[in-house]
């Protein structure tokens, strides 16, 4: 009997730790992540910042003959989709297959970024919570994250 008193203990310590560990807290901790990240990211050579609070590295220049993508276009796409802390959250490379998407119906991180780019190119952004999902999150994605997506434009189609 003492066994499972010590299993129900557990679990209600378990319970507890989570529940006292609110939205809030989540929230405020990746606002307050977020913001060192990208002042410090800020400050890398290769790293620009835009008027919108976007982030932008150039990891492979583009074709300089390709197109750019516009607000409107639709495009083909492979990225990764990561957390401050390296963990991933998303994957076209894993999925073996490239996205296909319109550009004005993605986060606003991703409408802009994108319209840097020419075919070919790869970029790195580090895309703001309120150039993402916002303080409500999505999904796998807390409240509040600041996420980093490498983003290959294959095709503006």
């Amino acid at each position: 009997m003492s066994k499972y008193l010590l299993v129900l203990a557990v679990i209600i310590v378990g319970i507890f730790a989570l529940s006292s560990c609110s939205k809030e807290d989540i929230g405020k901790k990746n606002y307050d992540e977020g913001l060192k990240y990208i002042e410090e990211n800020g400050k890398r050579d290769g790293v620009v910042t835009t008027q919108s609070g976007l982030q932008y590295e150039i990891l492979k220049a583009g074709n300089p003959e390709g197109k750019k993508p516009t607000a409107s276009s639709q495009v083909r796409c492979h990225y990764q989709g990561t957390f401050l802390n390296g963990k991933e959250f998303d994957s076209s490379y894993k999925r073996g297959e490239p996205l296909v998407f319109p550009l004005n119906g993605v986060i606003p991180g991703w409408t802009e970024g994108l319209q840097y780019m020419t075919e070919g190119a790869k970029f790195r952004f580090v895309i703001p919570y309120f150039l993402a999902y916002g303080p409500y999150g999505y999904g796998s994605i807390p409240p509040y994250s600041t996420l980093i997506f490498e983003v290959e434009l294959i095709e503006v189609l």
